[in-house]
Parts: structure tokens; C-alpha cells; sequence
């Protein structure tokens, strides 16, 4: 039997790091960003949806989406980013389930997806356990400042976007704590996964 975990976090909390470390063990890893960029390119359903919803605007020269354009007309209307969203996330949850289960029929016994909006979009699901990485929020407000060169200002307004980490704390079946240095994360996951493989429901 497959078992299918969801790990989400939450801006600066180290979710890509905990899903890179889980790749380093040979672990299948379904990432609902990579999934999100590649059902975008040209040639896919979703891309011909968003031009004909948008327009050659937010187009590249390459004819590639823009994803900054695109970004700018949604940030600020959210019935645009409504019609984005309902192109865009049934067609990355088909393609999320169609890897999920490949592995699972080439007989993988533990299969991760790697959702951030795991809570925020009701696709817990889509998944047995869900895994939450998780930073105090001061710690996340410095990680994202020192991060991505923002204000505290600019970091405030990207972490009170999402649902507060605090808040996914109690819904997530395990917590990962990431408070501490990269060594004590890694030593955390690693003994985390050995706990998942012994379990006697595997």
C-alpha cells in the first residue's frame, strides 16, 4: 500500500528545503510549483485558456506567459485571479494525481506532494497525512526580510496573504519544527521518515 503525504508550510518556513532533503532519500516528490509552471507552457490546455482569457499581453516574445505581467493584472483584481485559478489548479491537481499514481502503481510504498496551498485550497483529500513545516512567526518574519531583501513592510504583506502558520498548525497530522540549524531540520525529517516506514498501517 502507498502511502500519499502532504507537506505544506507556509512563506520562509523551509518547506523546499524539508522536500529537497526528502528527494535525497530517494523519495518521490510530487511538487504542486513545478507541476503549476508546467502546465502553463505553450501547447498545454491551461495555456491556451489563460491567452484566450488574458490576451498576447502577458505573452514573451517567445510566446512563453510572463508570469510577472500575468502577475501584476491579478494582484489587484481578484476576479481575474479568480479566472486564473479556476484554469489553472484543476489542471495542476489532474496532473498532481496523474504522477501520484504512477508511483504508486510502479509500487512506491511512500509518496510525498509538495502542496504550500495544501489547507488554503481544501486538497487535504488528495493525500493520507499531512506534514507541516513550520517557524515561529518572528523567525519567519526575519528568514523572509533576510531572504528576499524585503521591508518588514513588503515581508508582513506576503506572510498575512496566506493563512497564518499558526493557524495551520492545528490542522496539519505532524509538525515539523524549524527553528533551529539546517543539521537539526535534516536529523528531524530523516528520523521522521524512518518513523513513517515503521509504521504498522504501511
Amino acid at each position: 500500500m502507498t502511502v500519499i503525504i502532504g507537506l505544506t508550510g507556509g512563506i520562509a518556513t523551509g518547506k523546499s528545503t524539508v522536500s529537497n532533503i526528502i528527494k535525497s532519500q530517494g523519495i518521490p516528490v510530487v511538487d504542486a510549483d513545478i507541476i503549476s509552471r508546467e502546465v502553463v507552457m505553450p501547447e498545454k490546455e491551461a495555456y491556451e485558456k489563460i491567452v484566450a482569457c488574458f490576451g498576447d499581453q502577458i505573452l514573451n516574445d517567445d510566446k512563453t506567459i510572463n508570469r510577472a505581467a500575468l502577475g501584476e493584472i491579478i494582484f489587484n483584481d481578484s476576479e481575474k485571479r479568480t479566472m486564473l485559478n479556476e484554469i489553472v489548479h484543476p489542471a495542476v491537481r489532474k496532473e498532481m494525481k496523474r504522477q501520484a499514481d504512477a508511483y504508486q502503481r510502479s509500487g512506491e510504498s511512500l509518496v510525498v506532494m509538495d502542496i504550500p496551498l495544501l489547507f488554503e485550497s481544501n486538497l487535504t483529500h488528495m493525500v493520507d497525512r499531512t506534514w507541516l513545516v513550520y517557524t515561529a512567526p518572528e523567525l519567519q518574519l526575519q528568514r523572509l526580510i533576510n531572504r528576499d531583501h524585503f521591508s518588514e513592510k513588503q515581508a508582513l504583506s506576503r506572510i498575512h496573504s496566506q493563512m497564518p502558520i499558526t493557524e495551520k498548525k492545528e490542522l496539519a497530522d505532524v509538525i515539523i519544527m524549524n527553528n533551529g540549524s539546517l543539521v537539526e531540520l535534516e536529523n528531524d525529517v530523516l528520523l521522521l521518515l524512518n518513523k513513517q516506514k515503521n509504521r504498522p498501517d504501511n
